[in-house]
C-alpha cells in the first residue's frame, strides 16, 4: 500500500429488512461505509423463498455496478459487509458475509471486529469435528450456532456470544429475522435506522455508522445498546439483553480517525468532536507559526479546531490526491520513497517561507509523517513543527484495527523528543489522554472506570487477549492468490 502508517479501517456492516430494493439499499449503505474497509464485499439477499449472494474482491462500486448482479439479488431483506482483514488473508473464501444452512434454515453473518478467543475456540470446535471453510474469526460464530442445542435461532446465537471473547458487532440474517449484536462493552459501533416504504410500512437498517443512513434516506433511531441484541421481524423490533450490565468503552480511535466526519456516534458529532480535540490540543500545545496545515484528510477538522482556538490562518498546504490507492509502478525502493507524493502534494505558494503547524490524527510508524516533513519543507517552509490530534500510540490494537505488532510503533520504542528527531520536526506534540477525554465531554479519564477502549495508547486492554496471551498465531494450510 503507498500508505500502510496508519491503523487501518475495521469493517462496515449493513442490514435491511422489509425495504424494496434491499440489495441495492444495501449496495448505497456498504458505499457510504467503504472508508471501513476497501479490500472486498459481500451481499446476501433473502426473497421469503431463497437467499442469494454475491462477493467480491475490491470495491463496492466495482462489484455493484452491474446490472446482472443487482438482479441476481432479489428481495426485500439483505446484510452487507465491507471488509479490511484483520484476520485471515484477502481471498475470496474470507468475504463474508458468511452463510450457513441449518435445520431452522439458513444464516448469513456479516462481523466487524475481533475475536480475542477465536483461535482456542477453533481448536476446540476442529477437534469436535468442524470443518473450516475460511481463516476469519468470523466463522467461529457459525459453528458454535451449529453445535448449540437450543432449538430456536435467537437462543442457539445467544448461546454462540457467550463464549466468544472479543469487540464485535455483527448483523444476521435468517429466513424469519434480521439480528444486530453488539459486545458487551460496545467497543465497536451498531446503528438502527427506520425507513418508510412507498406501501406506508416500516422498514428497519442497520448500520455501522449513521452516514449510511442518510445515502438511504433512513431516519436515524438509536444505537444499539452495548450487548443487546436487536431482532427485527415482521412483527417488529425488540431487544434482548443476555448479558449483565457493565461499563461502556466505546473505541476513541472512532472519533479520532476511523468514522467518517458526517456521522454521528454514541450522540456525539464526529466532525464536532475532532474539532474540540484540535482546539483541546491548540491550548495543551501551542505553536509560535503562521499557519496551520492540515494532513489531509483526517487532520483536517482537528487542524481547523487548532487554528480557531490558537488564532492562526488556516491553510491547505498539503493537497490530496484522491484517486489513488495502490501503487501502479512495480514497487522499486525509489518508487516506495515517491509513493507518499502520489498521495500528497505540497502547495508551495501557501507553504513558502511560512512556520507551519502540521496537524495529524496520529503517527503509527513514523514513515509517512517524515516524508510529509521533507516535502513540506522542500517546499520552503521556515520550521515545521507537529500537533498529533490522539495521544502517542504506544500499544497494538487486538479487537479489530489493524495496527503493527509493538516493536514496530514508533512511540513504544521512543519518547516524543526522540520521535521529533527522527520525524525531522521542530517541535512534537500531541493530545493528553486527559485532554482527550476532556473534548470528548468527560472531565478526564477516569482510570478506574475509562469511559473509551483507550488500549492503543494506555495499554488497558478491556477485553482478555486469550489467543495473544496463549502465543497462538492463526495458520491456514491453503495458499491461495488474492
Amino acid at each position: 500500500m503507498i500508505d500502510d502508517d496508519k491503523p487501518h479501517e475495521e469493517c462496515g456492516v449493513f442490514g435491511a429488512w422489509n425495504v424494496t430494493d434491499a440489495a441495492a439499499i444495501t449496495a448505497l449503505g456498504l458505499h457510504a461505509l467503504q472508508h471501513r474497509g476497501q479490500e472486498a464485499t459481500g451481499i446476501v439477499t433473502h426473497d421469503a423463498v431463497r437467499f442469494h449472494s454475491h462477493k467480491g474482491l475490491g470495491l463496492v462500486g466495482d462489484n455493484y455496478g452491474d446490472a446482472k448482479v443487482m438482479a441476481g439479488l432479489p428481495g426485500t431483506r439483505a446484510i452487507g459487509h465491507n471488509r479490511y482483514a484483520t484476520t485471515g488473508e484477502t481471498v475470496l473464501r474470507n468475504v463474508q458475509p458468511l452463510f450457513a444452512e441449518f435445520e431452522f434454515g439458513g444464516l448469513a453473518v456479516g462481523h466487524n471486529g475481533n475475536l480475542t478467543n477465536a483461535h482456542t475456540l477453533r481448536k476446540a470446535l476442529t477437534r469436535r469435528g468442524c470443518l473450516f471453510q475460511s481463516t476469519m474469526d468470523s466463522e467461529v460464530f457459525v459453528h458454535l450456532i451449529a453445535i448449540s442445542l437450543y432449538a430456536n435461532v435467537i437462543d442457539r446465537l445467544i448461546d454462540a456470544i457467550k463464549q466468544v471473547v472479543g469487540a464485535y458487532s455483527l448483523v444476521v440474517l435468517t429466513n424469519e429475522h434480521l439480528i444486530g449484536v453488539r459486545d458487551p462493552l460496545g467497543v465497536r459501533p451498531l446503528i438502527l435506522g427506520r425507513t418508510q416504504n412507498a406501501d406506508g410500512k416500516a422498514g428497519w437498517v442497520l448500520a455501522s455508522e449513521s452516514c449510511a443512513l442518510d445515502i438511504v434516506g433512513a431516519e436515524f433511531v438509536r444505537d444499539v445498546e452495548p450487548g443487546e441484541i436487536v431482532v427485527i421481524d415482521d412483527a417488529g423490533v425488540r431487544s434482548v439483553k443476555p448479558f449483565g450490565v457493565q461499563n461502556p468503552r466505546f473505541c476513541v480511535f472512532e472519533y479520532i480517525y476511523f468514522a467518517r466526519p458526517d456521522s454521528v456516534m454514541e450522540g456525539t458529532s464526529v466532525y464536532a468532536a475532532r474539532k474540540k480535540i484540535g482546539a483541546q490540543l491548540a491550548h495543551e500545545a501551542p505553536a509560535d507559526a503562521d499557519i496551520v496545515v492540515p494532513v489531509p484528510d483526517s487532520g483536517v477538522p482537528a487542524a481547523m479546531g487548532f487554528a480557531e482556538a490558537s488564532g492562526m490562518s488556516f491553510e491547505l498546504g498539503i493537497i490530496r490526491n484522491h484517486y489513488v490507492g495502490r501503487t501502479f509502478i512495480e514497487p522499486t525502493d525509489q518508487i516506495r520513497h515517491l509513493g507518499v507524493r502520489l498521495k500528497h502534494s505540497a502547495n508551495r505558494a501557501v507553504l513558502e517561507g511560512k512556520r507551519v503547524v502540521l496537524v495529524d490524527d496520529s503517527i503509527v510508524r513514523g514513515t509517512t509523517s517524515q516524508k510529509i516533513v521533507e516535502m513540506v519543507r522542500a517546499a520552503g517552509a521556515r520550521e515545521v513543527h507537529m500537533r498529533i490530534a490522539g495521544p502517542p500510540t504506544t500499544h497494538s490494537c487486538f479487537y479489530g484495527i489493524d495496527t503493527p505488532e509493538r516493536g514496530k510503533l514508533l512511540a513504544a520504542r521512543n519518547d516524543v523528543a526522540a520521535m521529533a528527531k527522527l520525524i525531522g520536526v521542530d517541535s512534537l506534540s500531541f493530545i493528553s489522554i486527559d485532554g482527550l477525554y476532556q473534548a470528548l465531554g468527560r472531565a478526564g479519564r477516569d482510570p478506574k472506570a475509562p469511559a473509551f477502549c483507550d488500549a492503543c495508547f494506555t495499554g488497558d486492554y478491556p477485553i482478555a487477549l486469550t489467543d495473544a496471551e496463549a502465543g497462538d498465531p492463526q495458520r491456514t494450510l491453503l495458499a491461495e492468490l488474492g
